[in-house]
């Protein structure tokens, strides 16, 4: 696909080529996963925060007010307007929040459902993988609407200013290791949320205990 259609209008794609994003982001997911893998989600577009608010919307019931935010950092009016759209194209398309391969193809975007397919991909291998932010976490969670089990192979690397994304974590069950006031999506976080993720496995499997490091319990 060169970009999904105008969801103002219409769906963003139709069921055949969202069901196509999900089979790609599984390949991917098939190619690359080893022994010791660990995958961290991101992505790069512009005006993608708008279906990433829709299919929030779509999945929680929430209005389109209470989890849309300003994005590359809009002016009220733009927001005014943002929300207006979004409105629009769940009205116009009424996603089906039982079917998530319908919310995908109507309000989604195909980096969404990509996204979506690599953690359910990774998830079926065992893989985890690291969320970046809110694009991120609206294919995550598809992933988990889809199959809700896949959420046990995700990490929420930290919570982004748009105000949507609390409450994708918060269906999902997921707590962001940081809060570092991020807006950007391209994969920082993620980067970050690495980092920590193998840190915490050097020191659960290399740490001394205080027995081994001979330090006594008694209180000097």
């Amino acid at each position: 696909m060169r970009g999904s259609n105008n969801i103002r209008k219409g769906p963003a794609m139709t069921r055949e080529e969202a069901q196509r994003c999900l089979e790609t982001g599984i390949a991917l997911a098939r190619e690359y996963a080893s022994d010791g893998a660990i995958f961290g989600t991101g992505e790069m577009g512009i005006a993608n925060t708008t279906p990433a608010s829709a299919v929030v919307a779509a999945f929680t019931g929430y209005h389109a007010s209470d989890i849309t935010g300003r994005g590359t950092g809009i002016d009220d009016k733009a927001l005014e307007n943002k929300i207006r759209v979004i409105e629009e194209s769940l009205r116009v398309n009424s996603p089906d929040p039982k079917d998530p391969v319908d919310v995908l193809s109507k309000v989604g975007g195909a980096e969404i459902g990509g996204i979506a397919g690599l953690i359910l991909g990774a998830a079926s291998m065992k893989v985890p993988v690291v969320i970046d932010g809110f694009i991120s976490t609206a294919g995550a969670l598809v992933a988990h609407e889809m199959c809700p089990l896949a959420r046990e192979y995700m990490f929420a690397s930290h919570n982004s200013v748009e105000k949507g994304h609390m409450a994708m974590l918060d269906r999902m069950g997921l707590k962001p290791f940081v809060d570092l006031g991020l807006r950007l999506g391209e994969g920082t976080g993620a980067a970050l949320g690495i980092t920590l993720v193998e840190a915490g496995v050097k020191i659960y499997n290399e740490m001394a205990t205080f027995g081994e490091a001979g330090v006594s319990g008694k209180a000097s």
